[in-house]
């Protein structure tokens, strides 16, 4: 039903002694996009046309003749068989292009105390609400996948690293709850941003407010605003709720990529941690033994084209004197990609980390690697009274022995730990053991597993709530 009339007339053309060519049609047209906002286009409008009607300036047959018709509009753009017309240039002129061609007059009249500048503002709004509503969703269940997981593993050991090299045990249970925490505090950047997004522009009109006696405090309630945008020019021109979602958006993903670096390595033989399951990998075309991580790579390389959106955006806006300009046909490309690229990648990570399977024997011979546990005999030096730095300085003298030994310093003998310190005794190989570096830690925030088991206790409740 695509709309084929070589010479349509825009709704601002009789200004022009010329028609548009076809050649600025297609580079100025944004309906091949912004579509997507159509259903929010109307839900909208519909507002819009019930304060008309409240306050007077339309009548109640054109009112009813309004919802009936864009009722029909609804039904045939979710059937797909709405006919989208590039000569109408945006969502809005097609939405209101067949309203018309519905109704008569009254679409006509639908336009009246608002313009396209407040129009795109509030339907971005919508989409963007709505958006983070389904993505805060997908966040609370990829952290849940993360809990469960965390919680099979509350007391596995692995090794910890700094610089990637090993630095002392940990449970693994305890480090995906790191993961827990930065999601955490993802969801609530974006419901800080939810926040500045609800407010209502409609009403500001092209910039200046509107001479029709609207009521848009009545629009905002009935749209689920918390309130209205407090000065017209602001209201039309900033993007600053679209650049805020996209920062959140460009977190989010570089925490998912710093976590899917972790699954690449944990994946490799040199590793051999984890295993993850083999509907998100894929093999290689040459080598049969090869199965690759697609998953978190793609993971990894999309962080680059969502950090790319947030860069545009700001540069589209870096610029602009006030008020509405053009420039901003071009927030919706960038934004809609990366509210899709993250709902599917959330999607994608909580199955994915739902079916990884743990090497625990891998993961504990690790941490036998690197003298993990030489902090913990540095820590038992110093609660016997000797200075942290000299406690420091004898250990690493230890190190240095058990590593021309080629042995852990929980294989030196105790005449041979005493060779570094007078005050190490019998009590010291508690210590060294890695259940005993890992249970040392029994505070908010350590690694003991009853504190991991604690932490998960609190971030279930905290989702419940």
């Amino acid at each position: 039903m695509q709309d084929k009339s070589p010479s349509a007339a825009q709704a601002w053309s009789g200004r022009f002694n010329e028609p548009v060519s076809d050649l600025v049609k297609r580079y100025t047209a944004s309906i091949h996009f912004d579509r997507r906002l159509a259903e929010f286009d109307i839900q909208g409008s519909l507002a819009h046309a019930d304060m008309l009607h409240a306050v007077g300036i339309l009548k109640i047959d054109d009112l009813s003749s309004i919802r009936k018709g864009m009722q029909q509009i609804q039904e045939e753009i979710r059937s797909g068989q709405f006919g989208w017309s590039i000569d109408a240039e945006d969502v809005h002129l097609n939405i209101e292009k067949r309203l018309t061609e519905l109704v008569g007059d009254a679409g006509k009249r639908l336009h009246t105390a608002r313009s396209r500048n407040d129009q795109v503002a509030t339907d971005i709004r919508l989409w963007l609400r709505s958006e983070i509503d389904a993505l805060s969703a997908l966040i609370r269940n990829l952290q849940i996948a993360l809990l469960d997981l965390a919680e099979q593993h509350s007391d596995t050991v692995m090794p910890g690293f700094t610089h990637l090299q090993v630095a002392q045990p940990i449970s693994f249970g305890h480090h995906l709850m790191a993961y827990f925490e930065m999601l955490k505090r993802d969801s609530e950047r974006l419901s800080d941003c939810r926040k500045r997004a609800n407010r209502l522009p409609l009403g500001a009109a092209a910039l200046a407010g509107t001479s029709y006696p609207i009521d848009r405090e009545m629009v905002a309630r009935e749209l689920g605003f918390d309130g209205v945008c407090e000065n017209s020019l602001d209201a039309v021109s900033d993007r600053d709720f679209a650049i805020e979602f996209t920062a959140g958006a460009a977190l989010i993903m570089t925490h998912l990529s710093r976590l899917s670096e972790e699954l690449i390595l944990w994946m490799s033989p040199c590793f051999g941690f984890i295993d993850i399951a083999d509907r998100f990998c894929t093999g290689s075309s040459i080598m049969p033994q090869k199965k690759n991580p697609d998953v978190p790579e793609l993971v990894r390389g999309k962080t680059g084209r969502v950090n790319g959106h947030l860069v545009a955006l700001l540069t589209l806006m870096k610029s602009q004197p006030l008020a509405y300009n053009k420039d901003n046909q071009e927030d919706k490309e960038p934004l809609f990609d990366t509210a899709d690229t993250l709902n599917a990648t959330l999607r994608i990570y909580a199955e994915m980390i739902s079916g990884i399977t743990v090497n625990k024997d891998a993961m504990r011979q690790a941490a036998f690697q690197g003298y993990a546990t030489a902090t913990d005999l540095a820590d038992y030096l110093v609660k016997k009274g000797l200075p942290f730095r000299d406690a420091h300085e004898a250990v690493a003298r230890a190190v240095r022995y058990a590593e021309s030994r080629k042995c852990d310093l929980s294989e030196l003998t105790l005449a041979q730990l005493c060779e570094f310190s007078p005050l190490i005794a019998n009590d010291i190989f508690d210590v060294l053991t890695l259940e005993g570096s890992l249970n040392s830690r029994n505070h908010t925030g350590g690694t003991a597993p009853e504190q991991v088991r604690k932490a998960i206790q609190r971030a279930r409740k905290s989702l419940s709530a």
